[in-house]
């Protein structure tokens, strides 16, 4: 689509779905080549030579390189046009991912996994900002929720595919596979997504100035308390099933993932319209599901429901929390915001698992809800006091 387009779809109020979707689809290939390999753990440990427990670390290093190189990346290249970035780092899923499939070499593999999530830290850091710039503020939230759902598939949907062709062809075959949609999405990006010009020297704002702009760091909190409470429930979500005797746990993923698809696309409806009640009310719902696990034990329909809304609740927040943070700073140092809220997005997670995992090994698994309950309180009772600067009943 070309720029003049674009800016004539901008100004009408149209929705550029075409290049919207091939964010969307970069989203999903970024979530599939971080997290397929922890279903293939067998496969490449015998295929490597190395225990299950070595083969996790390929996963390990791509987080870790991830979250380590969007701050820095994203400054080094934010002078840079945008599209050029985002060829670049698809065709560096692309290479990295074919240099998996075809490797036998343990240390020529994680270096492939360690440089394929550098590509996957510059990705994260500038999709959010580049969807908000592709269409008019009144529709920015809609823009993010599209993209943000391209993670949501790829968990919910992707993931199990990509085992399944593991399966019937052996792993190098899914990561060759992986490797050809980056490929493709290369000419549908060039194709279909506009480009951007970098910020000049002279404008560019300094990360550090950034990070104290009104509002920031306070939406940067608010992801930190949600993502450690979320994930020192979610990570450990096996044993609490097992502890409170609900069934079987592919079961409740499988309606936890259901009700995160219908939760990211009731955002996506009412995000624009009403972005501060949005994040409240899923805030609130997450709170009451945690209370619910935490006195409910034994099969039911009020655990299993209390799963179903903290999924759909917990599907919009991502989404939320990024749309956020992009009226908080402006689009133009989007990259540089999405870039800490990916930092700080890892490390909560990284945080939470940790937590989970001392409150599992100490006070068993009853004890995790009541884990994940204050924290996410704490988490609704600041964007509830935050109105002014952070989380504004509408934007502007």
């Amino acid at each position: 689509m070309s720029g003049a387009t674009i800016a004539d779809a901008v100004r009408v109020g149209r929705m550029p779905w075409s290049g919207l979707l091939a964010l969307f689809s970069a989203a999903f290939t970024a979530v599939m080549t971080e997290l397929l390999p922890a279903g293939l753990l067998p496969q490449l440990g015998v295929a490597l030579g190395v225990p299950e427990g070595r083969a996790g670390f390929l996963v390990t290093a791509y987080a870790v390189a991830s979250t380590l190189s969007a701050i820095p990346l994203t400054a080094l290249l934010r002078g840079l046009p945008r599209r050029p970035v985002l060829v670049g780092t698809l065709a560096g899923f692309a290479l990295f991912n074919t240099v998996t499939a075809l490797s036998s070499s343990y240390a020529v593999t994680f270096g492939a996994r360690v440089l394929a999530g550098v590509m996957g830290g510059i990705l994260w850091a500038m999709l959010v900002g580049y969807a908000a710039r592709m269409v008019p503020v009144e529709r920015r939230g809609r823009a993010i929720a599209i993209v943000s759902a391209g993670i949501t598939v790829a968990l919910c949907a992707g993931i199990p595919a990509g085992a399944a062709l593991a399966s019937a062809f052996g792993w190098r075959a899914a990561f060759l596979g992986l490797a050809a949609v980056a490929v493709a999405l290369v000419g549908w990006v060039l194709w279909k997504v506009p480009d951007f010009p970098g910020e000049a020297a002279a404008v560019r704002v300094p990360l550090r100035r950034v990070a104290v702009l009104p509002g920031v760091r306070t939406i940067l909190g608010v992801t930190v308390l949600v993502l450690v409470g979320h994930q020192a429930m979610y990570t450990y979500l096996a044993p609490f099933v097992a502890f409170a005797g609900l069934g079987r746990t592919s079961v409740v993923l499988l309606v936890f993932g259901v009700g995160t698809v219908a939760g990211i696309w009731v955002t996506g409806v009412v995000i624009d319209r009403f972005p501060r009640a949005t994040l409240v009310v899923v805030l609130a719902v997450v709170a009451g599901a945690m209370a619910v696990l935490a006195v409910s034990a034994g099969p039911g329909w009020a655990p299993l429901g209390a799963v179903a809304l903290w999924g759909a609740a917990f599907g919009g927040v991502p989404t939320l929390l990024q749309s956020a943070l992009v009226d908080a700073s402006g689009a133009g140092n989007a990259d540089a915001a999405t870039s800490m809220q990916t930092t700080v997005y890892n490390a909560g997670i990284a945080a939470g698992s940790l937590a989970g995992g001392l409150v599992l090994e100490g006070a068993g698994a009853g004890a995790l809800p009541w884990t994940s309950l204050p924290l996410v309180a704490v988490a609704l009772a600041v964007v509830v006091a935050a109105r002014r600067r952070a989380f504004p009943a509408r934007r502007g």
